[in-house]
């Protein structure tokens, strides 16, 4: 197709020339004729060297995205030049990438739903066996005691589940960044009261000791609802950690820079090879712990993804101590009232 446009348009400028050629022999004689000629020829050899660049650059083009469409690797190389055919080169390449960018953001996608189901399976295979043993069991029990308590274990079994289940579902609504946070200021104090309010039970069986400083005005900006969630799953891993009879003390600190919040136990603190995976997900520690892993990487997210930090290390005094924290936002800028030749709180002079 190319070559035929080409030799249509140099038989078009082949005939052009001869009759300019024709028309310059009749009015001013064969020099003229002659220079008429070479004139034309010149200017054709010009319009069709040209024309083909141009052919040749829509051609290089159409193959590469060619090879984009079959999905290859491909990159489009600009030639540095000005004119038409340069912006759409340019165009073309813009939006390859952003749909290459889009194809890579789906596979990641896909990739997550694919893990995140792999890990439900695994994570409920080992809580539905003891399930299964405990309901054969209970099929075998003659006495109605031990009835009754693989009932309740049983129902304690399906609520870890069921609590599985959420969580993995919360975590990964996050990665998948679709949960619609609210931002508002949090105020520490009401926010822990929320966190403790699940935990007053498990507290009070295990004769556990909160003790709490938190100073008056201490603010965190965020949902108010995720982040008790998260500060909840801190709570939890300290409850498991401090056993009967310990401790969990609960602190804040509030800096011109950022606002923190600490909680400490009173258990033997976190091994040392423990401390760098202690928010991956699935982690259960070197002791293998009664969790599941989950929580501490719940919490981790639901700060990160609204601009906080959390981390944990072991105190001097013994027991494990975590920190969120969250920076303070910048205060507004305040105009310059001296560029405007105003002071504050007056008006202009009148003119």
């Amino acid at each position: 197709m190319r070559n035929k446009e080409i030799g249509r348009l140099a038989g078009a400028l082949a005939g052009a020339g001869l009759a300019a050629a024709g028309l310059g022999w009749l009015l001013g004689g064969p020099a003229a004729g002659w220079a008429a000629l070479a004139a034309a020829a010149a200017e054709s050899a010009l319009c069709l060297g040209f024309t083909a660049g141009r052919y040749r650059r829509l051609a290089d083009l159409a193959g590469q995205i060619d090879r984009v469409l079959h999905d290859a690797e491909t990159v489009f190389i600009s030639t540095q030049e000005e004119g038409e055919l340069a912006i759409l080169e340019s165009e073309l390449a813009k939006t390859t990438q952003r749909i290459r960018e889009q194809n890579r953001a789906l596979q990641r996608e896909k990739s997550r739903l694919a893990e995140a189901m792999a890990d439900i399976a695994h994570q409920l295979r080992t809580p539905l066996t003891s399930c299964n043993l405990v309901l054969a069991l209970l099929e075998q029990a003659p006495d109605p005691a031990r009835r009754l308590e693989l009932l309740r274990e049983a129902e304690a079994l399906f609520a870890r589940m069921d609590w599985l289940l959420d969580a993995l579902l919360k975590l990964s609504r996050l990665e998948a960044g679709i949960v619609p946070f609210a931002s508002g200021p949090v105020a520490l104090d009401a926010l822990v009261d929320r966190a403790l309010q699940p935990l007053a039970v498990p507290l009070e069986l295990r004769r556990v000791t909160v003790v709490r400083q938190i100073p008056a005005g201490a603010v965190w900006q965020g949902d108010a609802a995720w982040l008790a969630e998260a500060v909840q799953n801190i709570l939890k891993n300290s409850l498991e950690n401090a056993g009967e009879g310990g401790r969990i003390e609960i602190g804040a600190a509030d800096t011109p820079l950022y606002t923190e919040l600490t909680v400490r136990d009173s258990g033997p603190g976190i091994a040392e090879k423990d401390l760098p995976h202690l928010f991956d997900r699935f982690y259960r520690g070197q002791t293998g712990s009664a969790g599941y892993g989950i929580g501490l990487a719940l919490c981790r997210q639901i700060v990160a993804d609204q601009g906080g930090s959390v981390s944990a290390r072991n105190h001097p005094g013994g027991g494990a101590v975590f920190r969120v924290r969250f920076p303070k936002p910048l205060p507004a800028a305040e105009s310059d009232d001296s560029l405007t030749g105003k002071s504050p709180g007056c008006e202009p002079p009148a003119v």
